[in-house]
């Protein structure tokens, strides 16, 4: 099909700081389930597929409704690997396979505020603008960061301000700033194979509201996250 995406979300399973994040249970469900859904409730996918180099993590994305096509090789599954190789493999695999798709969509498995909504809007935005290669999330800081403040260099207990020339700005004549709400990440299945980047001029900026981005590396980001679940669904 012309038009034809492909979600893939990356899952592996070595996570240190939150033993078994990816399927521990947020809110009574594996926090994977909530990207899966997402996924599934906003019906722009002829396949969703979990790359994972977990067994356990497989058993439970197949609960959810996701694919599994391979297992991810084990060079793409230490504490270094980026996503786009993660993203490009399940590309090629895809493709080896007879499944050429236009779309493809990396979401990520930490992503349980993320509702259909915003997939849409990536969507409908990359295909409105077709010289753009990439659409993906993101959120403005709730403070401006040219007044970010830094540890003095000289005497560790002080302060000083990271950008001199900015401090004493009021905030309305600062630009504003924001930044990856590491959600999901849009783009034409080539342009990801060719490594064009993410961060460029050919990227699209989906804005989401703050209280649907809580990025989950640390047990403090986990209890925000629920907090903030909690918030937007039991008013």
């Amino acid at each position: 099909m012309s038009q034809s995406a492909i979600a893939i979300i990356p899952a592996r399973g070595g996570s240190k700081r939150i033993p078994k994040k990816n399927i521990k249970l947020f809110e009574g469900k594996p926090l994977i389930s909530y990207s899966i859904t997402a996924a599934k409730q906003s019906g722009l996918f002829d396949k969703i597929i979990v790359s994972t180099d977990s067994e356990e993590i497989a058993e439970v994305a197949q609960a959810y409704g996701a694919e599994i096509p391979f297992i991810r090789p084990k060079e793409l599954a230490d504490d270094f690997t980026g996503t786009t190789p993660v993203v490009n493999h399940a590309i090629n695999y895809m493709r080896e396979q007879g499944h050429n798709y236009q779309y493809a969509c990396c979401i990520y498995a930490t992503a349980p505020l993320l509702t259909a909504e915003y997939l849409f809007a990536g969507f409908n935005e990359l295909q409105k603008q077709p010289e753009k290669s990439f659409a993906f999330s993101v959120c403005t800081f709730p403070f401006p960061v040219q007044r970010a403040l830094q540890a003095h260099s000289e005497d560790a207990t002080g302060v000083e301000p990271m950008y001199k020339e900015h401090i004493g700005k009021r905030s309305q004549d600062l630009v504003e700033a924001f930044h990856d709400a590491g959600q999901f990440y849009w783009g034409r299945s080539q342009d990801f194979l060719d490594k064009k980047g993410m961060f460029a001029k050919h990227s699209i900026p989906i804005f989401m509201p703050r209280s649907r981005v809580q990025d989950i590396d640390t047990s403090e980001d986990w209890q925000t996250a629920e907090l903030m679940y909690r918030a937007i669904n039991f008013k």
